[in-house]
């Protein structure tokens, strides 16, 4: 997920000093945002790969690496309750802040482990967990990527319709790979994505099974069961 555009600042004096923790269970939308009592949380200073995101692993093999992401924090918080402290609010409602599972620094955490980037447009509180992630290989420093904020630009692009205008300015197409074919007998869900964003999966012998290609370099994917393809996000097809 993303901050994205201006950000509504507050300011840390008076009140806003002694903003209280959000304390309890959460449960995680995705590596950089979670949950509590209905409280959407981003994850302060830390940016990592969207749900639907590809990279490429040390062999050059696609993965999900925005689905691991989120299951890396999922793992890590468990069934602990968490307290995240409130740092600023973002354009969406949501509140931006510092979270913890005891006395560890969950946004400090998953960066280290290679499974976000430190999100230097925002913060460099986390740069020093980036590099300790980068030198060890660990997540996706270990094979390819392209950093969450480029591969929102060049699918807000594609998604649009039209070509990404050159300059370093200019939307940045996510990286094209290969669509990863099952092995007979496995993972046989196709995972689409309709021109309006909807993402809907199809069973083998459904209306439109056949007729549906899998374009992975879209964010399309395959699916080993319905509980994992609604569990990222997809939703079963209407009528």
């Amino acid at each position: 997920m993303r901050y994205t555009g201006p950000m509504l600042l507050m300011l840390f004096t008076g009140p806003a000093l002694a903003a209280e923790p959000i304390v309890g269970r959460a449960s995680v939308t995705d590596g950089d945002t979670v949950v509590i009592r209905d409280i959407r949380i981003r994850l302060h200073g830390i940016d990592a790969p969207e749900r639907a995101q590809l990279c490429q692993d040390v062999a050059g093999k696609s993965y999900q690496c925005g689905q691991a992401a989120a299951l890396a924090l999922s793992d890590r918080i468990g069934g602990s309750p968490i307290s995240c402290e409130p740092r600023d609010t973002d354009r969406y409602g949501r509140t931006v802040a510092v979270c913890r599972k005891g006395a560890e620094d969950l946004n400090a955490w998953i960066v280290a482990q290679g499974h976000a980037v430190a999100y230097r447009r925002y913060s460099a509180d986390y740069v020093e967990a980036e590099t300790t992630a980068k030198t060890a290989k660990h997540g996706i420093w270990a094979g390819s990527f392209t950093t969450p904020s480029e591969w929102r630009r060049g699918e807000r692009s594609m998604f649009m319709g039209f070509a990404a205008p050159g300059g370093p300015d200019g939307p940045i197409p996510a990286p094209v790979l290969r669509a990863e074919l099952p092995a007979a007998g496995s993972c046989t869900i196709k995972g689409n994505i309709s021109r309006k964003g909807e993402r809907v999966y199809h069973l083998p012998g459904s209306r439109d099974y056949n007729r549906t290609r899998i374009d992975a370099k879209t964010g399309e994917r395959m699916f080993c069961s319905e509980n994992e393809a609604k569990a990222a996000g997809w939703r079963a097809p209407r009528g």
